[in-house]
Formats: C-alpha cells, structure tokens, sequence
C-alpha cells in the first residue's frame, strides 16, 4: 500500500510469454551492444576520422567555410588544412583556410558535428557533411536526410535541448555518450515512430525513408560518418587524399 492508502499493482511477467520474451530480448539487446561498445572503445568526442596522414578529419573532409559563402557543401582539399583543438578541417581555397584560422569558432560544426537532431537527446552519433542548416550564424551538421527532416520538425526546440545537454557530453566519447542517452533517455524523448507520424502529418501525401544501418553498425562496428563516407544507400563521398577518394581516380 501507498501513504495515501492507493493500491500498488505489481505486474509479473510469466516466463514464456510473449511480454516476458520482448522484456528479456531488449534487455539482452541492451547489455550485448554496451558490452560490444566497451569492447570498441569509448569513441572520440568530436565526429571525426582518422586519415592516414595521422588527422582527426572533421566533416568528411569538406570545408567549414564553404557553408557559409557558398552555401552548400564544398569538398576541401587535404593539401589545405588546418587543425584546431587536435580537430583537422580540410578547405577548398588558401584563403578560406585563413579566414577559418581566423575565428575558428565562427566557422566549427554544432555539437561536434555529430547528427543536431541526435544531439537533442543527448545522442552523437552521425555526421553527413551533405545534410546542414545554417541558423543565426551557426552551422549544424545532421546524420541523414531522416535526422533533418525530424529536426525541422521543431528546431529551436532542438537547438534549445541540445545547447542545453552538450556542456554535460562535450568531451565524452560518442559511444559512451550514446548509450547513456539509450539507457537514461531525456525528459522529452520521442520514438521515431512519433516523430515519423508527425513528420507525415505535416507532408501529407509524401514518404522519407532512409536504411539507418541498425544500431550494432552505428553504435560498435562503424564510425561517425560511415554511410557518408562508404555509400550506404547514398552517394559515396569518401574522403580526400584517402584511397577511397573519388576525385582521385
């Protein structure tokens, strides 16, 4: 009994049920991925990828400056780099490259340039160079087209939880940081089934979809970037300098 006197129901899962297996199959799932994420390592706190010139390549390789003049995204060169923070950004012209040295904080990605929608729950996980927004003068950098379009579902909302969680994640590995998020969601978790079926609502008649990869290849066997970057059911972008550069060939 409670204090006020209110019966407490406790509900006990029979095993051999069907509730009893999906419990003991998401639990299981749970503990399979953190054990298999601690295996790969914590992750590193910024979305980026190790070059064979010995760089934590930010964006792909595609210059920062470029969203902002040019207003789309613009493939930079690894001959003209520039590295803040231990973070290497590659640029499409010297000048560009002077203006980021400049004020690099003017120019970075949002929230490590980790998906902005993700960052909203406190998630980092994806990093699509091709997929950005600009608002108030800040870049922000989404996984996949289905990151965005849940984003612009409510972007100062977003903007407001993700301003608001990053300060606690900044300088937490991205795999640490996401399975925390996925055991301890946030107060304002939606399910992508509720944020899809609002998405629809708003664009009757249309259809988004996008094979995310599923969580193990997210989450422990790949890295930021990685459907970007290899082509998964999107155009290949590789990176530059990189043997799966495409401009190269």
């Amino acid at each position: 009994m409670t204090e006020t006197g209110d019966a407490v129901r406790i509900r006990i899962l029979k095993p051999g049920t069907q509730s009893y297996f999906r419990m003991t199959s998401c639990v299981m799932a749970i503990a399979m991925l953190a054990v298999a994420a601690l295996l790969a390592g914590c992750g590193t706190p910024s979305a980026t990828v190790h070059t064979s010139r010995g760089e934590d390549l930010m964006l792909l390789g595609f210059d920062p400056v470029a969203y902002f003049t040019e207003h789309k995204p613009v493939r930079g060169l690894h001959t003209i780099a520039a590295t803040t923070g231990g973070r290497t950004y590659y640029f499409a012209s010297p000048e560009h490259r002077d203006t980021f040295v400049a004020s690099p904080a003017r120019f970075e990605p949002q929230y490590g340039g980790f998906c902005s929608d993700g960052a909203a729950y406190a998630v980092k996980l994806g990093s699509d160079p091709t997929q950005f927004e600009i608002r108030d003068g800040r870049l922000f950098i989404f996984g996949d087209i289905i990151g965005h379009e849940m984003w612009l579902l409510d972007e100062r909302g977003n903007i407001a939880h993700a301003d608001a969680v990053w300060p606690g994640m900044r300088d937490e590995g991205w795999r640490v940081a996401s399975m925390k998020a996925w055991m301890h969601k946030v107060p304002w978790y939606k399910t992508g089934g509720e944020l899809m079926a609002e998405w629809k609502a708003r664009h009757p008649g249309r259809t988004l979809s996008f094979d995310t990869g599923g969580a193990m290849k997210n989450l422990v066997l790949k890295y930021p970037g990685w459907r970007a970057r290899e082509g998964f059911g999107q155009e290949k972008l590789g990176v530059p300098g990189e043997p799966d550069d495409p401009l190269a060939r």
